[in-house]
């Protein structure tokens, strides 16, 4: 498939930033305003880009109902695969303020992957569909995967592991590109659902960002810096789509 390499590429590029989150980490330590701030950019750069990108390019191929639908499904699937995947913790969680510390990191070993996952679908189906679209999604995503590998690798510092912290990271950046071969693949056998498999990333995207980042803030008690990062989300989704349109 001529699109192969493209596609391989923009994937291991924004799945592959997310050691820069965990360096950040290790610099910064653990400073709740900037992982605050790290959680609102990352919630908002992906529902921007799954809401004003993702699915109107769903809609110019299919009807409205069918796009919402799939949506609906993509966001209703991941939320059942969260429910019945198990997950294990990365220490014993015997103190109560370093287990409630420490929550954030646990998608390090169940929730990352379930998540980038369908970015990586996501790209794939983008990338097929428009091009352009598929540089933004991978834009945005590399943007995204930043400030959320920062967030999660900070309570992820009290383990004292090393392993933990650039061991969640290589697991994150090798899911999107796992799930962009999966995109390539189910395209190649039935490429007539290209749309319906990028509106189901949307809404895989958007249940994360809902159900997983935003709540994960809350732990830090500290909405001025979440509203920060939600509007330097804006900022940032406005000059990406400015430089990729243009």
């Amino acid at each position: 498939m001529e699109h192969i390499w493209p596609i391989l590429l923009l994937a291991l590029l924004s799945g592959g930033v997310t050691l820069i989150g965990v360096l950040l980490a290790l610099w910064l330590g653990q400073a709740d305003e900037f992982v605050s701030a790290g959680l609102g950019f990352s919630a908002g750069i992906m529902i921007l880009l799954a809401c004003l990108e993702l699915v109107p390019a769903a809609f110019s191929v299919m009807t409205a109902w069918s796009t919402l639908l799939w949506v609906g499904t993509g966001a209703g699937f991941l939320a059942l695969a969260n429910k019945l995947i198990p997950h294990t913790h990365l220490i014993d969680e015997t103190d109560p303020i370093k287990a409630s510390r420490l929550k954030a990191a646990y998608l390090v070993l169940f929730g990352l992957i379930l998540h980038d996952f369908p970015e990586g679908f996501a790209l794939t189906n983008s990338f097929l569909l428009e091009p352009s679209l598929g540089v933004m999604t991978a834009l945005s995503i590399a943007l995204h995967n930043i400030p959320e590998e920062f967030a999660i690798a900070v309570p992820a510092l009290a383990t004292k592991s090393p392993r933990v912290l650039f061991g969640g990271a290589v697991a994150s950046a090798l899911a999107e590109p796992a799930g962009a071969l999966l995109g390539l693949l189910v395209f190649h056998f039935r490429p007539d659902l290209n749309a319906v498999f990028l509106s189901f990333a949307a809404g895989a995207m958007i249940f994360v960002s809902l159900h997983e980042l935003i709540p994960a803030a809350r732990q830090y008690q500290n909405v001025r810096w979440f509203n920060v990062g939600f509007g330097l989300s804006v900022i940032a989704y406005i000059c990406l789509a400015w430089l990729v349109f243009a």
